[in-house]
């Protein structure tokens, strides 16, 4: 079936970027995962090929594109080499739309010149020791000074993407206690300065898979935020990070097709490489059906992930869409890789390979950004059950 999603001018951007990755990025990449880190500096060159500020107003020094397609393209040309891009996916993804909806003029002004040039790299801090996806009990607080010019945030994050490379993150705090008929009453989002005293970085987390993407714990102890950052308004937080899931879970669910599709890819490559009793593997009949059988699930994957992409750039993605796309494209990736994998025998298990990388990286999609169970409750919802 012909694809009609992109266009020749996100075709020529796919090149370019292609073209980036396969000369910055794939000859260094085994040096940041053993590292467990990208460069800092790499940022600037991706800040350099304009990757921040698509989407950024172009009186703000962007390109103004509103449209999801070049991140759509950027997961699939990422997982083809199969190399990250570090914790730099959150700068763009999970953080601009919360400055472009609810940061003011003056903010903007201030904050998206070093946020287009890399200058200011950016992450969020929603989840908490022992909060997780019950992000209404989250105990970090900002009281507001006495005379008024700055609030003065205490408390603790974990699991924060990017956490280590930011330069401002927008942290979630409770600026007043929670109602007895409201949970989610009384929280605030803050745009935190990480050079600002009593701000510390704790530990870089061990993680299973994503080793190039800074994770990291955060702890604020009195640190002063001047009133002039807090986002949005006071009290309203839950519902400023309700509004952007949708766009979160489609992101996970291309990026989830995406590794699916770079798996068989993978896949085919190797077992026509590999010999087996004097045969090329990929000349069984099992490996013939098991790749067609990934083959034909990763054309329905990106068939689902490209509809909810065509209707997140018309603004008409639905809660209950979104989580329907994150359950069935990270569900289907799940068991296209581990497929792909056990074809590849014991390399597959060596992180020299990209499908082993694949394996562990995509475990996480099942979990962040809400949980395929919640996800199945969204739906089930959706459903009048």
């Amino acid at each position: 079936m012909r694809r009609t999603v992109f266009d020749d001018d996100h075709e020529s951007f796919r090149q370019t970027l292609r073209a980036f990755i396969e000369s910055e990025v794939v000859p260094n990449f085994q040096d940041w995962f053993d590292e467990g880190i990208v460069p800092r500096d790499f940022y600037y060159k991706l800040a350099d090929l304009g990757l921040f500020g698509i989407s950024v107003p172009e009186e703000y020094g962007g390109a103004g594109l509103e449209s999801h397609k070049f991140a759509a393209i950027q997961s699939e040309e990422l997982a083809r080499a199969g190399v990250t891009f570090g914790g730099s996916n959150v700068h763009v993804g999970l953080v601009l739309p919360y400055l472009q909806a609810l940061a003011t003029t003056e903010q903007k002004e201030r904050y998206f010149p070093k946020f287009v040039s890399g200058e200011e790299m950016w992450a969020i801090a929603m989840t908490e020791p022992g909060t997780g996806s019950d992000l209404a009990g989250m105990k970090s607080s900002a009281r507001k000074s006495p005379d008024g010019t700055h609030y003065v945030l205490n408390g603790a994050k974990t699991f924060i993407t990017g956490g280590v490379h930011a330069d401002r993150v927008i942290v979630c705090a409770r600026t007043e206690p929670p109602r007895d008929d409201d949970r989610r009453f009384g929280i605030s989002l803050f745009a935190v300065d990480t050079s600002s005293e009593g701000y510390s970085v704790g530990r870089k987390l061990d993680k299973v898979g994503l080793r190039t993407s800074d994770t990291a714990e955060l702890a604020f102890t009195d640190v002063k935020v001047p009133v002039e950052d807090l986002l949005g308004e006071e009290n309203r937080g839950f519902s400023y990070l309700g509004q952007n899931l949708p766009s979160e879970r489609w992101g996970i669910a291309y990026g989830a097709y995406a590794q699916a599709a770079a798996a068989v890819r993978f896949a085919k490559e190797y077992t026509q490489q590999r010999t087996v009793f004097g045969k090329e593997v990929a000349s069984f009949q099992n490996t013939k059906f098991e790749l067609a059988a990934c083959q034909a699930k990763v054309d329905a994957a990106q068939a689902v992930a490209d509809r909810a992409l065509e209707a997140l750039d018309q603004g008409e993605l639905s809660a209950a869409e979104a989580a329907s796309a994150k359950l069935f494209c990270t569900e289907v990736a799940s068991e296209v890789i581990d497929r792909c994998l056990q074809l590849h025998g014991g390399y597959g298990f060596i992180n020299e390979y990209p499908i082993a990388r694949l394996y562990s990286d995509n475990r996480v999609n099942r979990i962040y950004g809400g949980t395929s169970e919640v996800m199945k409750s969204i739906i089930a919802k959706n459903m009048g059950l």
